[in-house]
């Protein structure tokens, strides 16, 4: 009998929530669309400032103090590992004390089951990723952007008790006003976080036209407090005109990304392995990666940071460095980022790759002249994020208008090479393709289990 009982509980439950369920009209969806893009926008410009004072003081105003109390016998320039690594002891003690923050698998998981980020986790990535990235760490704000963000689209369907696929949609947009904020190019921000859910291309097409909106208004709000210049935001050399050799470089280039991209995942895997043995010691373990990412960037000072910056070096003056130091410092970077990942930071992974594809890329048209510099960077560029995270259309869309050429023929070709290359090698387990829709729980968000 009681357990009758309990079936009929949950049956009524069921048809209550059925009763209160809510759908949004197009004009609705359009409306909170809307609204997300402008809360993104506010959100990324408060981040970017903070951010920006943070590592003034930490990397300018406080060493610029120290630096007279330095001793003969111990330089200044030991101001970098130990920065790093008292930042990566605040990230071990913030994980312990606040919880553990999504990454980016875990927020592409809950994009596709239950369909939400949950927002009581935000507090934790906010504060964890700000050490984070100021202490030095090869990883950027697009990741905790995408989750702070997307948990506000998610915050939105559950008050207003929508169906699941309508949540996912304002999630979507959420993470679609990060990345358009972030990346400067609206369009291709949003493409991002579509296409990131999946290993094969875009599936979420019906949250297309919102993510897009956002991700204008976010962009448009976050350009507008911060006065940053919109596009071009690296300088690279004009090329007169493109024929199909430079279309043919394209694919080989293409390839060669590939195969950088393989040695990342491999020495990331690596790292990750070697990890797993102090993973229930946070502290040490944020600590020690702290201290492996500074004794890094003593030896290549080009690897701190998460490279948006760090780029126009390899723009303006790679050359100099010569082949080998240009390998050497990809080399370098993937081991930078390996070590900030597995070892707490909290922070996302497209500027670093893009970095590594930049370093590689003018090695090879130093190796191959008739490779120019500027198609040798950007295809790598391309190549390499396109291998790990599965987006070769909206990558295309982000690098030209960063880069501020006509080359999207010689992009796109390097990308989706990369692309089916690459389409058995899996970084972020949880792409996959999306829920049915035929199976998926018809009950609002409020009601699900909080595990679900």
């Amino acid at each position: 009998m009681s357990s009758n009982a309990s079936t009929q509980n949950i049956a009524a439950e069921m048809l209550t929530a059925n009763r209160e369920i809510r759908d949004l009209t197009y004009q609705q969806m359009i409306l909170c669309s809307a609204v997300i893009g402008i809360a993104g926008g506010l959100v990324a410009t408060v981040y970017y400032y903070v951010l920006e004072a943070c590592q003034h003081f930490v990397w300018h105003t406080v060493p610029d103090f120290l630096e007279p109390y330095f001793p003969s016998t111990f330089p200044a320039w030991n101001y970098v590992w130990i920065a790093t690594t008292v930042g990566g002891f605040l990230v071990g003690l913030t994980l312990v004390l606040m919880g553990l923050p999504g990454e980016v698998a875990f927020v592409v998981d809950k994009v596709h089951s239950p369909g939400k980020i949950d927002v009581r986790q935000t507090p934790a990535m906010i504060v964890a990723s700000l050490v984070s990235i100021t202490a030095g760490g090869s990883a950027g704000p697009e990741a905790p952007l995408v989750q702070v963000n997307g948990s506000f689209g998610s915050w939105l369907g559950e008050k207003l008790n929508l169906t699941i696929t309508t949540s996912r949609v304002l999630t979507l947009c959420g993470m679609s006003a990060a990345l358009g904020a972030f990346f400067g190019a609206p369009l291709g921000g949003a493409l991002f976080a579509l296409e990131l859910p999946h290993r094969r291309g875009l599936e979420y097409y019906e949250a297309l036209i919102p993510s897009v909106l956002s991700a204008i208004l976010s962009f448009f709000v976050f350009r507008f407090n911060t006065g940053l210049t919109i596009g071009g935001l690296y300088q690279f050399t004009t090329i007169p005109q493109i024929s199909l050799i430079e279309l043919g470089q394209g694919a080989f280039l293409g390839a060669v990304g590939a195969l950088t991209a393989l040695l990342f995942v491999l020495i990331f895997r690596s790292i990750g392995h070697l990890s797993e043995y102090i993973a229930h010691r946070k502290i040490f373990l944020a600590t020690l990666g702290g201290l492996s990412i500074g004794l890094i960037a003593l030896a290549f000072p080009q690897t701190l940071f998460f490279g948006e910056k760090e780029i126009n070096t390899i723009v303006e003056t790679g050359a100099t460095f010569g082949i080998t130091i240009l390998l050497l410092i990809a080399l370098a970077k993937m081991l930078a980022i390996s070590c900030t990942l597995h070892s707490g930071f909290r922070g996302g992974f497209i500027f670093p790759l893009f970095y590594i594809g930049a370093a590689v890329g003018l090695a090879i048209s130093l190796a191959v002249p008739q490779v120019h510099p500027t198609i040798g960077m950007l295809c790598m560029m391309a190549a390499v994020n396109v291998a790990i995270t599965k987006t070769p259309v909206s990558t295309t869309v982000i690098l030209s208008v960063l880069s501020d050429t006509a080359l999207v023929p010689v992009i796109v070709i390097a990308s989706f090479v990369s692309f089916v290359l690459t389409s058995q090698l899996c970084l972020i387990k949880t792409q996959r393709s999306r829920t049915a829709l035929v199976g998926e729980s018809p009950l609002p968000m409020s009601v699900l289990p909080k595990g679900a």
